[in-house]
């Protein structure tokens, strides 16, 4: 019999690249997807005939209660989340209920249901904030500066609590920041690579954008799913730093883009308060010696190729949209 995994959050950016990784390695792929008004399965559209869709929602425990009995999986990846930081400020009640307690709803239902699933917690490089220390790593202590910094960190603990409490094969990988053709266009990277090609194509005229010192670690989404799928096949849950060691400014990142459409980002780029965040987030970058050393996993794709990838998938899809 395959093995069963149930991704939560499906359809967003990793949830798409997860469940590829996954068919291909023989899995039954189960996705739960809220009933919403508006049902967006653009990034899953591709695979959607090879995996199944589950009705449910990370506010209500029933429905994930039911999903489990329903589908029996061997391994659940908890990828669900209010994930835009910047919104957290706006919509905190909402991130600590979805991100934080949505965590403990999932918990609680694999304990109830089968205490043998393996769970992976989708943790986040913005729990450690204003950094204790310069790389990240697993030990180094949390400081989260955002609504959503402060679920991630309560979800990553209260899954090292259901583990020790439980003796669940529960698992955290904190991630830093990982993009993709496939990411949202409110977040910076994709909203930097589709407005170079917006402005090369002459769709756009300017870039506005909040803090340019700003550095993160940014690595391929499609190399991070791998780890996630490593860290449930070992014997012993343990948490683990995914990264690619090395850290870019936001300018850099704008320079790497419009390098790519062969423009000078400075021309078209405009510095707007609207963006800045009320507390921000400096540096950002992560040691994953562990992972490399028990887990196996490394980086692939460099920062200068996926921002490359990301500049001429948007330049194809804009192409295409405006028949040009």
């Amino acid at each position: 019999m395959p093995k069963r995994a149930f991704i939560t959050g499906i359809t967003g950016q990793d949830g798409s690249y997860l469940a590829e990784f996954l068919l291909q390695q023989g899995y039954e792929v189960f996705g739960l997807v809220r009933r919403t008004s508006t049902l967006n399965f653009e990034r899953i559209r591709h695979i959607q005939d090879q995996i199944t869709l589950i009705s449910g929602d990370m506010l209500d425990q029933t429905s994930m209660i039911q999903a489990l009995r329903d589908i029996q999986p061997q391994e659940i990846y908890n990828l669900a989340a209010q994930s835009f930081v910047q919104t957290s400020w706006s919509q905190p009640v909402f991130t600590g209920d979805v991100t934080a307690l949505g965590v403990t709803r999932l918990l609680d239902a694999i304990r109830t249901v089968n205490p043998e699933i393996r769970f992976y917690q989708a943790s986040s490089s913005e729990m450690f904030g204003k950094v204790q220390e310069v790389p990240q790593r697993e030990t180094t202590p949390f400081y989260p500066r955002s609504p959503y910094g402060v679920a991630k960190v309560y979800g990553h603990w209260i899954t090292v609590n259901y583990r020790e409490s439980y003796n669940l094969h529960a698992t955290s990988g904190i991630l830093f920041n990982h993009e993709s053709p496939r990411r949202g266009l409110e977040f910076v990277t994709r909203k930097v690579t589709h407005h170079a090609a917006k402005i090369k194509l002459g769709l756009a005229h300017e870039l506005r954008i909040g803090n340019l010192d700003a550095q993160r670690d940014w690595g391929f989404a499609g190399d991070y799913v791998q780890a996630m799928w490593l860290m449930l096949q070992q014997d012993t849950p343990e948490d683990y730093v995914i990264a690619t060691g090395q850290t870019h400014s936001v300018e850099k990142l704008l320079d790497a883009a419009f390098s790519v459409v062969g423009l000078d980002w400075r021309r078209y780029t405009v510095q707007d308060e609207r963006f800045m965040r009320p507390a921000e987030v400096d540096l950002l970058v992560g040691d994953a010696s562990k992972a490399k050393r028990r887990l196996g996993w490394t980086p692939s794709v460099s920062f200068e190729q996926l921002i490359q990838m990301m500049v001429e998938s948007d330049l194809a899809l804009l192409k295409a949209e405006h028949h040009l």
